[in-house]
Parts: structure tokens; sequence; C-alpha cells
């Protein structure tokens, strides 16, 4: 029997349609499968804490499983790395922060590009606080700055990792205050954190949500912010560029994914993200923890972080810090 050429022509179109539709159906009931993130440091450090967080309220406003993983090592390279070797579904995220900007400059030799090879989806930033054992005898940021003149050398100064913001944060401080003080590197704040409390090391330039509770039950003595502007936070504390005239450092954290994703799984991420950051009792705890959200498309976020790029390499080529 004959077909008539308008029902075959209905049937032709059908049939052409068909090899699109699983990859429709599989953009629509994304995700269908609990999404891995990756953390760059150790438990209990500012990304680790900004990461549960955010995927703690993913997780109750849409459903989502999401998996959160710490993988500490080389200044929140390897974490990095295992992102870009993943499969670029979404279904494997990244958790750092601003080392990712530093390590572009530190390492002679990397095997990706952060700004090229990663999609930033998420991003919150806030400032570092300049922090000392109790058993310091200074109180101010003058008194410290005199205290490491008379002890060359033998102050010993955490940080979260080699490239770590924490760490820059106090090379720049070397250079710009004329003190020499020993390195030691943490594989992240919670540790660098832990060590500061038990007086193993004598003062960290970290980030205000892996020690801020500690500051409030005078654990640890904080003396000042590394930011321009005075931290709501911890209202009473100076900024070092009251004393240290023109210092200034941030820390920030974000969450992200291999380039190359679906383009609709980045912006859906983004979106989803971002909702969750503007809710009013997550900015309110996000505040109290010392940051606040940076707003943004995936490509504004990104073109801040090739901004911080840019920054830090100068600082990074100023300090001759190197990747240990």
């Amino acid at each position: 029997m004959a077909i008539p050429r308008r029902r075959l022509l209905q049937l032709a179109a059908a049939s052409a349609a068909v090899p699109f539709a699983p990859q429709i159906a599989g953009a629509q009931i994304y995700p269908n499968r609990p999404i891995h993130v990756i953390v760059g440091y150790a438990a209990g450090g500012g990304t680790d804490i900004f990461v549960r967080l955010t995927c703690q309220e993913l997780t109750a406003r849409f459903g989502h499983t999401y998996i959160v993983e710490d993988r500490p090592g080389g200044g929140s390279n390897l974490a990095t790395e295992l992102v870009i070797r993943a499969p670029a579904d979404g279904y494997t995220l990244l958790g750092t922060d601003g080392a990712a900007a530093i390590n572009a400059t530190l390492y002679e030799k990397l095997s990706f590009n952060f700004i090229n090879d990663i999609a930033v989806v998420g991003l919150i930033r806030g400032p570092l606080v300049m922090m000392v054992h109790p058993s310091v005898p200074a109180k101010t940021v003058p008194e410290f700055i005199a205290y490491a003149k008379a002890h060359p050398g033998k102050i010993p100064m955490a940080s979260a990792g080699v490239g770590n913001p924490s760490h820059l944060a106090g090379e720049l401080f070397k250079v710009m205050a004329k003190v020499d003080m020993t390195h030691v590197p943490y594989r992240g704040a919670g540790p660098a954190v832990a060590d500061l409390l038990g007086g193993q090391v004598q003062i960290f330039f970290g980030s205000a949500p892996a020690a801020i509770d500690h500051i409030r039950a005078g654990r640890i003595r904080a003396l000042a912010v590394t930011t321009t502007t005075r931290f709501e936070g911890l209202p009473d504390l100076p900024t070092v560029a009251d004393f240290v005239p023109g210092y200034d450092a941030s820390q920030w954290f974000a969450i992200g994914l291999r380039k190359g994703s679906p383009a609709d799984i980045i912006k859906k991420l983004n979106q989803e993200v971002s909702e969750v950051l503007a809710d009013e009792k997550i900015r309110t705890r996000l505040l109290d923890l010392g940051t606040k959200v940076l707003p943004g498309s995936s490509e504004e976020l990104g073109r801040f972080v090739a901004e911080e790029t840019e920054k830090w390499g100068k600082v990074v080529k100023a300090s001759g810090a190197k990747a240990e």
C-alpha cells in the first residue's frame, strides 16, 4: 500500500528527531545521581566550611545529593587535577580558594590552567585575620613587628599550604613590615588553627571562618584584618594597613567544575548556587563567618579570578615565594 506523501514526511521528521531525545531527556533530569565535590583542603578550614554549608542548603532546597570529599595536597592543585581529569558531565565539582589564582605563578609547571579549565559557579570573599597565640606578648600590629624584629627567623608562621592566600598574605607582610619569620605550611586552615591553638606556631594570617569562634572565645588573639576596611564580624579590629600603609590581602572561596561541561549544566549550577547564597539566612551565616557573596554569572566570576591571578602573580614575584 502506498503511503501518502504527507504521512511519509511526518514519519521522516519523527525518525530524525529520535537520536536527540536521550540528550534532551538527560539535560532535563540533571542531576540524576549524586554529585561529588572535591575540596582542596583538610576538614575544618574555610573552603571546607563554605562547601559543606552550601551543599547542605542545595540538598535541602533542591533535593540533590552532594558527597563532599577533602583531598588536600599541592596547595589545592591535587583537587583541581582530580576534577579536570573527571568527565565533563557536571557530576564532579571543585571546592577551592584564592590559592587557585596564586598557584598559576607560584608553580613553574602545572598540568592545568585554572582560568581556562575551570568554570566557577559560586564565590564568596572576605578578609584574612592576622592572629597570634596568646603567649605572644604583642597585642597590636606595631608591637608584633617590634617582637618579630627582636627575634628574626625564630617566629614560626603557619599557613594553610604553600601558595595559599594565608601564605602569600604572610609573605607580603614580611616584605612590607621588613620582618623575617619561618613559614610552616599545613594541609589546610583546620590543622593550622589547631597548631596555633596548641602553640606549635605563633602567627597565622588565616581565614575568618576557620578561627572566628576561637577568636571570640579568647583562645586566639586577633591583631588586625588584612583588607583595607574593617570587618563587620570583628568590628573592633583595625586593619593591617593602618600600621603598614598599602597592605591589602583578602581571601575567597569558590565552587566550580570543568569547562567543557554542558553549558546548560554550568548555568543551572550557577543559578542554584546563586539562589542559595542569596538567601538571607545563608547571607547572615556567611557574614558571621567573615565573608560576603560575590554575585555574578560564571563568566563574570571567571573574570574576577583572572584579575586575582594577575594581582597575586605580581606579589609572588615581588616576595620571591617558591613552591616547596
